[in-house]
């Protein structure tokens, strides 16, 4: 019962402290740490097994590359080709080599020194990446910017674990044995590496190029028809394993000739990333290697030595803040070179300042290639975690104390609006370019502001002049002439300005007429309180025409399908209507909810009584026109 009750010990923990870290903002990787320091160093329930398991769920990282090639089509790599080479390469390298001089100058051999600093290089993709989705920057300069470097780090991450087994036979190799003894590492190099020891180097480098062009060949022309094959048998369970023994067979090949099973499994994905099958290979494999991950992390987590740490807490805190202080201040560099400006150039800095999770993997690989001593690894680790747990409060830093600051002091000042027109329009998102091209087309002069400087240089390019400024500043719409003008149209996208701005505009120029762009019924609500004469649903029609066009496909007659789609509009323009007396500021109250039902009730009823009525339905006709006068959808 030794290995279910360990397994029931490390899914416990797993599914009480991931779910409490998500909700708290730490992200899933901290949230696995975390949970390994509880059942570990804490309350003692796990022990030395936590090394076993280790080397079993490293091969999570195989599967993790696996997978990271499979998203990396060589198109995608070509057309990015100089944020990865440009920024990301030069992040990379650039940090690898400032890591390295600060080892050197602490006394490491420069083996030690050079194999530290590419480790160190890296950032958290998880917890970066997902903070990014969260707060809603992944589209900013910053987060495009954060992805392409973070990018470049995972793709870097393979010709590392190359490098270091020529790090430790450059050192001299002495250390691996009396390292790893017995582990993993150590045992793949006795069977694998030593596999081709006998041969002379040229045919050793032979063997080594057959079975990458062998993969290669194989991923192009031999494994689609396999899985063609494996498709047709409608059996899901028999994909899933063939997909693992893709993924283990490769790792095995790449081993027997001493190379890392992760760029096999890399260079597979990559193959196979145009594949019509990349996507039931994605949710074949990320469910395995998500828990294998989670294993390491919680391993890792199991295995930091805390006497360590409270043995010299200075000392590891120090390593912690100096580290991020120093990939902070190179990361700002080099976004002032890439021309990051203002708050884009402290998200990047701020958001790529901590190690990565890479880190764990690849302190594994240096301690079994012996590159790396004992003692060093054990004080880097805690301070890798330290950097990790620190990351939360440097994006809580840069959201309460940068962005303001930032916005408010943007290195760009707001255009001079030199042009005047019967309608101004704020905000020039995908909701504001439509209205604005509307009435541009039908004559009308139009002042168009937006607060993105990218937004403005492409509009420009194809003809719409755009004045760059904060449409919430109210000298900037008193200079765009909003004293003088018929129309005021408010198409921000964050949806607090947008309301605050229509409050402005109400209160300063009553004889405007404003029209509003609103996020969702009860954004329409709030626009109507704050002065908006008209406030319309982003995303209402289009969806009510997509709607439509599903009835179409579903086999209803085009004519049965508009009026279904028509009555749908009129029912709910009546329930926007109905709902308004019981809808307040605070939010929804029993009375909204009742009224709610109630008019959804209704919507039923006469969704039903169109179903019943198919008059039109089988015409001979493909159309039939509507009543005259009617209006079209």
């Amino acid at each position: 019962m030794g290995l279910l009750s360990d397994a029931f010990v490390y899914l416990c923990a797993a599914v009480i402290a991931v779910p409490l870290a998500n909700r708290l903002g730490l992200g899933s990787v901290l949230g696995y740490l975390i949970a390994g320091v509880v059942i570990g160093p804490v309350l003692g329930v796990v022990g030395s097994e936590t090394t076993e398991v280790q080397h079993f769920a490293e091969f999570g990282v195989v599967m993790m590359l696996f997978l990271v090639g499979l998203e990396l089509k060589p198109a995608m790599l070509w057309k990015m080709r100089q944020q990865l080479i440009g920024l990301g390469g030069l992040q990379v390298v650039g940090t690898t080599a400032v890591f390295a001089g600060i080892g050197l100058a602490a006394g490491l051999t420069w083996q030690s020194a050079v194999a530290l600093g590419m480790i160190l290089a890296l950032s958290s993709t998880a917890i970066v990446l997902q903070t990014l989705n969260e707060k809603g920057w992944m589209k900013t300069q910053g987060g495009q910017n954060s992805f392409s470097v973070l990018l470049t780090q995972d793709i870097a991450v393979i010709p590392m674990l190359a490098i270091l087994p020529l790090l430790a036979g450059a050192h001299g190799g002495s250390g691996r044995s009396e390292a790893h003894a017995g582990g993993e590492h150590g045992d793949a190099a006795a069977h694998g590496g030593e596999a081709l020891a006998a041969l002379p180097g040229w045919a050793q480098a032979l063997i080594i190029l057959a079975v990458i062009a062998a993969i290669i060949f194989a991923g192009r022309h031999l494994l689609r028809p396999v899985f063609r094959f494996i498709a047709e048998a409608h059996l899901r369970e028999i994909f899933t394993a063939t997909a693992l023994l893709l993924v283990i067979g490769i790792a095995l090949l790449m081993d027997f000739v001493g190379l890392s099973p992760a760029l096999g499994t890399f260079l597979a994905g990559v193959v196979l990333s145009d594949s019509d099958y990349r996507h039931e290979l994605e949710s074949d494999i990320e469910p395995f290697k998500g828990l294998l991950l989670g294993l390491f992390f919680l391993t890792v987590g199991a295995g930091i030595d805390f006497d360590l740490l409270f043995g010299a807490p200075v000392t590891i805190f120090g390593l912690a803040i100096g580290l991020i202080a120093v990939k902070f201040g190179l990361l700002f560099a080099l976004g002032t070179v890439f021309r990051l400006r203002g708050a884009d150039r402290w998200l990047f800095a701020l958001g790529l300042a901590q190690a990565g999770e890479f880190a764990f993997v690849l302190f594994g690989f240096a301690s079994g290639a012996g590159v790396l001593e004992q003692t060093l690894l054990q004080t880097m680790t805690l301070v890798v975690a330290i950097t990790m747990l620190l990351t939360p409060a440097l994006f809580i830093f840069y959201e309460k104390v940068v962005a303001p600051r930032a916005v408010s002091k943007s290195e760009r000042e707001p255009d001079v609006i030199d042009s005047r027109g019967r309608v101004v329009v704020a905000g020039m998102g995908r909701f504001g370019q439509i209205v604005s091209r509307l009435l541009l087309t039908s004559g009308y002069d139009v002042v168009i502001l937006d607060h993105d400087p990218q937004t403005v240089e492409n509009l420009g390019r194809i003809g719409m002049r755009t004045f760059y400024g904060d449409a919430t500043r109210p000298d900037l719409l008193h200079g765009a002439g909003l004293g003088e003008a018929d129309l005021f149209v408010a198409a921000i996208d964050d949806r607090d300005k947008q309301t605050m701005v229509v409050e402005h505009v109400a209160k300063t120029y009553p004889k405007v007429r404003i029209l509003a762009r609103a996020r969702d019924r009860h954004h329409v609500y709030e626009l109507e309180m704050a002065g908006a004469h008209r406030a319309e649903r982003e995303l209402f029609e289009g969806a009510l025409a997509l709607g439509r066009r599903a009835l179409i496909e579903l086999g209803s007659h085009p004519f049965r399908a508009r009026t279904r789609a028509k009555n749908f509009r009129n029912h709910d323009r009546e329930m926007l209507e109905g709902l308004r007396e019981n809808y307040n500021d605070g939010g929804v109250d029993k009375s909204y909810i009742d009224a709610m039902r109630a008019h959804s009730e209704t919507l039923y009823e006469i969704m039903r009584a169109e179903q019943g009525d198919d008059r039109h339905e089988r015409t001979e006709r493909g159309w039939n026109p509507p009543p005259k006068g009617d209006a079209t959808l």
